[in-house]
């Protein structure tokens, strides 16, 4: 029996992933960029066991077991590492032997939140360190199979997706921009307004807004190709003023082309667009960009900003949108911020304040690294069986 177990981050993207050229082997129909999110607050944990013993493979999903020979594209990212290890001549777990899987999300599943890219990611990495495979673009395009943006939760910092142009999708693949200690002060608060699983899961709102919006084909053609290069400029140079705005632009665009998908594809909902109006106040009042949101395929805001700007942000926050919640120890998760005592706080006297208990809960995080190999005390399986 040879067992290990991984933790993989959460990603989020800066220039959206929205649309496939090609469903089954899942090709962008644009290139991404993505800024990897510290394992400490949000990460998928997985633990792989194969045994000679165990008669077929098995899965486990956040305690509840799912039926692994079903899913095409875990079968397909299983089928893909057995090939890698065969080439790399890997001796270390034969590929007939059955696997025993059990994973983990310590955030919401199918809320918005990138789960599927932290467990693909985290799996399709577990899978790599028991057959002795490096990691390597190639390992990215097997994670792309399991969930298109899984391929940059491979590493940290900042990464880019590239879109490719082959028919096969071996171009598609995943490379660091920069690592997480490039700029190390870039931090994140997550608004949670809604945990709930979303209405319209991110595969069929893609299928329907490649073969209905009138906007995705001048987005991929004419945007997304400038926007792309004027974003590594940024992220190159720590610019934030321009990656706040390219950021802030590619999001408002992305929910457009779901409007404009028919039938449209809501994700966002009146306390996102809230928070919009919230980010652009505030910057205004600020004299220039202290803080960036982007939605994904749901409600809940990633708002980018610095280290340095963090304890007025969050006051900023509580101000305009007050919670009951806020003095608990449940509502604001992640890393510890300051309370604000400085002079700027004058600037938030004119804020429009919204009704109380907008959110669910706030998580501070900042930029991470990719994945990491645990020691076998941290395993979700014992004996290949999951932990009572």
């Amino acid at each position: 029996m040879f067992s290990v177990t991984c933790v993989a981050p959460v990603n989020i993207a800066l220039i959206k992933y929205w649309g496939k050229r090609h469903e089954e082997l899942i090709l962008p129909v644009n290139d991404s960029i993505s800024m990897t999110l510290s394992t400490d607050e949000l990460c998928a944990k997985t633990t792989v066991t194969a045994s000679e013993s165990f008669e077929t493979n098995r899965m486990w999903l956040n305690g509840e077991e799912v039926p692994f020979e079903e899913s095409s594209r875990l079968q397909r990212c299983l089928n893909e590492v057995h090939r890698l290890a065969v080439a790399s001549g890997s001796q270390k777990v034969p590929p007939t032997w059955k696997l025993h899987i059990a994973s983990v999300n310590n955030f919401p599943t199918a809320a918005g939140l990138a789960s599927s890219a932290a467990g693909y990611a985290c799996l399709v990495y577990s899978l790599s360190r028991l057959y002795d495979i490096p990691l390597n673009e190639e390992l990215t395009t097997v994670a792309r199979q399991g969930s298109g943006s899984a391929c940059r939760s491979l590493y940290g910092g900042f990464v880019q997706w590239h879109r490719g142009a082959l028919d096969d999708g071996s171009d598609s693949v995943a490379r660091q921009i920069a690592p997480s200690d490039h700029w190390p002060n870039m931090h994140v608060l997550i608004l949670v307004v809604n945990d709930a699983r979303k209405k319209t899961a991110s595969t069929r709102g893609m299928q329907q807004a490649v073969k209905t919006s009138q906007l995705i084909k001048h987005r991929v053609d004419q945007v997304v190709p400038d926007r792309i290069i004027r974003l590594r400029e940024a992220i190159a140079s720590h610019d934030f003023q321009a990656f706040a705005e390219i950021t802030m632009k590619d999001s408002n665009q992305f929910h457009a082309i779901a409007l404009d998908t028919y039938p449209p594809c809501v994700y966002m909902n009146d306390v996102s667009h809230s928070i919009v109006s919230f980010v652009h106040d505030y910057n205004e009042r600020m004299g220039s960009y202290h803080a960036a949101y982007t939605f994904d395929a749901g409600p809940n805001a990633c708002l980018y900003v610095l280290a340095e700007h963090v304890p007025h942000l969050l006051s900023a926050i509580q101000k305009v949108f007050p919670n009951d919640l806020a003095d608990g120890g449940t509502y604001l998760r992640g890393l510890p911020i300051p309370k604000v005592q400085d002079a700027e706080s004058s600037k938030l006297d004119s804020l429009d304040v919204h009704a109380k208990n907008a959110f669910r809960y706030i998580i501070h995080t900042k930029v991470g690294e990719g994945p990491k190999e645990l020691s076998a005390d941290n395993s979700l399986l014992i004996n290949g069986l999951p932990l009572k």
